[in-house]
């Protein structure tokens, strides 16, 4: 078929048809549409008549679905030259293109006889790659990421994308040094999303030293965006599974330490600082790695902080407790929390029971919940002896300054506030009761148990389900004493707890069975 010959009209309804079939698209199916507009009609049709209306669009949405088949994608070799041209268009939507066909060449191409990343390098693609990633559009810059995440995942392309010659123009620190501050951020962002491919990977970015390049963009920009972005990229890392190792050798904790206690720093960036510094903490493999000072020093600066903001209810209070909450649901962090000094637990305690404001009062009753181990499974509830002892004196402490005087009077009075602060009391008991002072201290108010096993109380499902894993708490903990179980004058509360436990989550009192909406007789 000669290239004028073409009929354009045709040619877009065909590629419209194929690209938006609601079905899957398979070979046969490619292969049908190529034997009907063979890629080098299509390609020219592309480069020669970009200007009839609706063509690039059906054209590069047909050949993206078209190269996403194992029959298109053997096209791929032989047209290397139209992805170099594609990858340095002046269109955008043809760049995104040409990058999605280098993700669908390692994707889907099958030939072990061609090597996808030799045909990369002899055809110039990975710096055109980069050119894309730094100043394409935001899809334009997603696609090339992508595309050069699938050329890392091959050990051939290791060595492409990390050179060993610190000088060589294609060098991920020489890359950045040449961009703008969006460039930066996306190169950055390529960094950290390389990181997650394989701990293979993750190693090669850490040997080459590259996640420092993060922490010198922190350390050296003035710039709220771009710190922030940065920020946001940390917290990707937080994510991944196999991050924290690599995170703990460098000098983050310090750095985010360092955020937190700025006080020219703008507040949404030490906030940010303290979810990540949360996150990172959360994770009991961190303690494997980091040395214990530099948790403390974060825990301080965070423990400082809310110190300097005592007694407002502001957003930074709240993520504050939040992230020392999400450090507490580790059982090193809750030890550290409580046995520093002083302990960065009291803010904590004391917010949850003292109505500062109720966005403060239930990130704390949550965090304490954490730190308490409602989250932490089976016997890792406990924490060392000396922690329980300063998480026994605090809660003992806290309710001495309070008008309820004991730690029972603090409990009923958060039971007896709205649902929100009741899911959140039910969650904090939970994980207080496996104590046996805590025990003791709810069987002592007799309205705390008529609160948790009624099951009529809460309306919402995630209410019901947490009132009734706060009795299923309570009741372990209750049949694990015996002497409890023994005392005759608990023996009202041992029944309560089990008819509970027998009634479930969602079963009221109102309605314990099925009821007819319509009665025999109402039907005539």
């Amino acid at each position: 078929m000669e290239y004028e010959e073409v009929n354009v009209s045709q040619l877009i309804e065909a590629a419209n048809d194929f690209a938006h079939y609601p079905g899957f698209q398979n070979d046969d199916a490619a292969k049908k549409f190529l034997d009907r507009f063979p890629l080098p009609v299509i390609i020219n049709a592309l480069q020669t008549k970009a200007e009839e209306p609706g063509l690039q669009n059906a054209l590069v949405d047909c050949l993206e679905r078209l190269f996403r088949t194992k029959y298109g994608a053997s096209f791929i070799p032989h047209f290397m030259p139209f992805v170099q041209i594609g990858l340095k268009a002046d269109s955008q939507m043809v760049r995104r293109l040409a990058c999605v066909t280098v993700s669908c060449f390692f994707e889907n191409f099958d030939d072990k006889s061609v090597s996808p990343v030799q045909l990369i390098v002899q055809n110039g693609v990975y710096p055109l790659l980069i050119d894309c990633l730094v100043n394409g559009d935001e899809r334009v810059s997603a696609t090339s990421m992508d595309a050069i995440k699938k050329l890392v995942s091959s050990p051939e392309g290791l060595g492409i994308v990390f050179p060993a010659d610190t000088n060589d123009s294609m060098h991920m620190r020489n890359i950045l040094a040449r961009s703008s501050s969006l460039g930066r951020i996306r190169v950055l962002a390529l960094i950290v999303k390389l990181f997650s491919v394989s701990t293979t990977v993750a190693s090669v970015v850490h040997s080459s030293n590259l996640l420092s390049l993060l922490e010198e963009e922190i350390s050296n920009s003035n710039d709220i965006l771009g710190t922030s972005s940065v920020l946001e990229l940390f917290y990707e890392l937080a994510e991944i599974e196999h991050g924290t190792e690599f995170l703990s050798r460098g000098t983050l904790l310090q750095l985010l330490g360092s955020v937190i206690s700025n006080s020219s720093m703008d507040p949404l960036l030490r906030s940010r600082a303290m979810t990540i510094s949360g996150r990172l903490l959360s994770n009991e493999n961190m303690y494997k790695f980091v040395e214990q000072s530099s948790v403390c020093s974060l825990i301080a600066s965070i423990d400082a902080r809310l110190g300097f903001m005592e007694g407002r209810d502001s957003d930074e209070c709240e993520t504050a407790l939040e992230a020392l909450g999400h450090i507490g649901s580790s059982i090193q962090g809750a030890k550290l929390l409580l046995t520093s000094l002083p302990p960065a637990a009291r803010h904590v305690i004391e917010a949850a029971f003292y109505r500062q404001g109720r966005g403060k009062q239930l990130a704390a009753l949550h965090a304490l919940a954490n730190i308490s181990g409602e989250t932490r499974a089976g016997n890792n509830k406990l924490l060392a002896h000396d922690a329980e002892e300063s998480l026994r004196f605090l809660i003992y402490e806290t309710a001495s300054r309070s008008p309820k005087l004991t730690p029972s009077g603090l409990f009923l009075g958060i039971l007896q506030q709205d649902p929100d602060v009741r899911l959140a009391a039910y969650r904090l008991i939970s994980g207080l009761v496996a104590r046996p002072w805590c025990l003791m201290e709810i069987c002592s108010k007799p309205e705390i148990i008529n609160v948790v096993t009624d099951s009529a109380t809460e309306i919402t499902k995630p209410a019901m389900e947490a009132r009734y894993n706060c009795c299923k708490a309570i009741h372990k903990a209750f049949f694990s004493s015996t002497q409890l179980i023994s005392d005759p004058a608990l023996a009202e509360i041992a029944t309560k707890l089990e008819e509970a436990i027998r009634n479930g989550p969602y079963l009221t009192r109102k309605n314990r069975g099925a009821q007819p909406a319509v009665m025999t007789a109402d039907r005539f």
